[in-house]
């Protein structure tokens, strides 16, 4: 399982693109804080996603229709959505 991390607003100011990395590949979050109180979170979209799950029924109703589609084979090319953009 991920962890998460804290980290000051000077050293998320001064390494952002670091910080989202990391966020990316090692941890399921970061708490931004201020003279240390958090106040804020840099979040792993997949923990995000699960997060959006957890507390939205109709997020998990139309992730569940999604699946069923794509299992079903009910799926468009992105040619046949975009065409030659």
């Amino acid at each position: 399982m991920k962890k998460s991390k804290l980290v000051s607003t000077t050293t998320f100011r001064n390494n952002l693109a670091d910080v989202i990395e990391e966020v990316g590949e090692k941890e399921n979050y970061v708490l931004v804080t201020d003279r240390g109180e958090p106040k804020a979170a840099v979040v792993n979209i997949d923990f995000f996603e699960d997060l959006l799950m957890a507390n939205s029924p109709e997020y998990i109703k139309s992730i569940k229709e999604a699946r069923e589609d794509f299992k079903a084979g009910r799926v468009y090319t992105h040619e046949e959505v975009f065409g030659d953009l």
